[in-house]
């Protein structure tokens, strides 16, 4: 009887791995398409034809007598050519042309393969780091933000800030913070996480991305050695009803085109000024070390701590990943512009009103006013925040700089590039 149980654990251990194995995704698709440029590192320069190496692989071998069609031109553009083109032996080249202004080109590739269809694109550089903002920048920029930070210095911070021990670890407290900004009986929430060895620590302030959605806390930073604030923008409370916060997503669904005809009351004032007391509350905090204040984020987030640093004099450091919301009006000058992609043809947002508000908003402008060492980082292939947005924003940063680039990467970043953008946060605030 004994025996018997032992084989019948067997099997079931066979049939639970066969059945998870049936249900879980292949991490790479059947049939790959790889597209490589005969620079390295994507870049080329003006005037200079950039040709794409394409492979069909399928099994890691080349399909033979596999027909792609294509497509390129300027990026995110209506395409300049389209074709088809047959790879006898499941490798060939396509010249995508070139450019005689700074900016990147764009190949998109498809193939259908046992009724499948399989996609890839590739964008490259020309001249990348030459490019310029189309944004303008407002005569009374600095005056607009000073007044509204002096305006909202009177509103009281009204601090709740909650121990929540069931999600704090071994070594991070984590609490739930609830701050008044903007308008009294209007807040914003976040979880902060400190180190519990009660000592004095940098802060960090962790904008969140895009998009209406609950926040979690983060203890990574803290086990870094930072006090962080991670935040959201709606006021969110993480513990809201899933009825009331589904209610809430749907009525903020389009939020950054809320008053976008109005520069005193866009949306994304309050959100630009819930920065400053997330600021404000870190610098408040006893086990602050009176010196060093940095901010990262990425995509929104990338935005919000290029503008942090434009904003507030206190930010010592910032590390910002493909910042959204940056030379918007890169679509009404004939080019890619990034997230939210507020003057594209989608929208037809092109009033004059609504860009004269944006230019207060553009995180090229709050770029162009940042004067603390930076940390920045994009891939070319990100259709979400374009390269040609984020690098208008870099180049404006006359401040110390560097970036980490990975051309093969789209809206998201390799562990690599997170790691040495916090030891490099590490270094400038003194932690070892």
């Amino acid at each position: 009887m004994k025996l018997l149980l032992c084989y019948f654990s067997i099997f079931l251990v066979f049939l639970t791995a066969s059945v998870n194995a049936q249900n879980t995704a292949a991490p790479i698709k059947l049939v790959q398409i790889i597209l490589t440029a005969n620079h390295p590192n994507w870049n080329y320069k003006l005037n200079e034809e950039a040709i794409i190496k394409i492979s069909v692989l399928k099994y890691g071998s080349p399909v033979k007598n596999v027909e792609i069609e294509y497509q390129y031109g300027p990026e995110q553009l209506n395409p300049e050519k389209k074709g088809s083109l047959k790879l006898t032996n499941g490798i060939g080249e396509i010249n995508i042309g070139t450019t005689n202004t700074p900016g990147f080109r764009q190949l998109k590739v498809q193939t259908k393969i046992d009724g499948y269809v399989y996609k890839n694109e590739i964008n490259v550089g020309f001249a990348p780091f030459e490019i310029k903002p189309t944004v303008n920048l407002p005569k009374d920029f600095d005056a607009f933000w000073e007044k509204a930070k002096a305006e909202n210095k009177k509103i009281p911070m009204d601090a709740v800030v909650t121990h929540k021990p069931e999600l704090s670890t071994a070594t991070v407290n984590v609490y739930l913070v609830r701050l008044q900004n903007y308008k009294l009986g209007q807040y914003f929430y976040g979880y902060l996480s400190k180190p519990k060895d009660n000592k004095k620590h940098p802060v960090l302030f962790n904008p969140p991305g895009a998009g209406v959605k609950k926040i979690v806390p983060i203890t990574a930073y803290a086990e870094k050695g930072f006090i962080s604030f991670t935040t959201e923008i709606h006021g969110v409370s993480p513990e809201i009803n899933d009825t009331d916060f589904e209610s809430m997503r749907e009525k903020l669904k389009d939020y950054w085109a809320i008053n976008l005809d109005n520069k005193d009351n866009y949306y994304y004032k309050k959100v630009y000024l819930d920065g400053v007391r997330a600021i404000d509350f870190l610098t408040s905090l006893p086990e602050f070390d009176q010196k060093n204040v940095v901010v990262t984020g990425g995509s929104q987030g990338g935005a919000l701590t290029i503008v942090a640093a434009g904003i507030d004099k206190r930010v010592n450091y910032i590390a910002s990943f493909y910042p959204a919301l940056s030379d918007n009006t890169g679509f009404l000058n004939n080019r890619s512009a990034g997230w939210p992609f507020m003057f594209s043809d989608k929208y037809q947002n092109n009033s004059p009103e609504k860009i004269n508000t944006m230019e207060y908003y553009d995180v090229v402008n709050f770029a162009r006013k940042t004067t603390v060492p930076g940390f920045y980082s994009t891939g070319y292939n990100d259709n979400t925040c374009s390269p040609t947005s984020t690098l208008s924003a870099f180049n404006s940063v006359t401040a110390s700089k560097k970036i980490v680039i990975t051309p093969i990467s789209g809206h998201w970043r390799f562990g690599e590039t997170d790691d040495t953008s916090i030891k490099w946060l590490q270094e400038k605030c003194g932690i070892k």
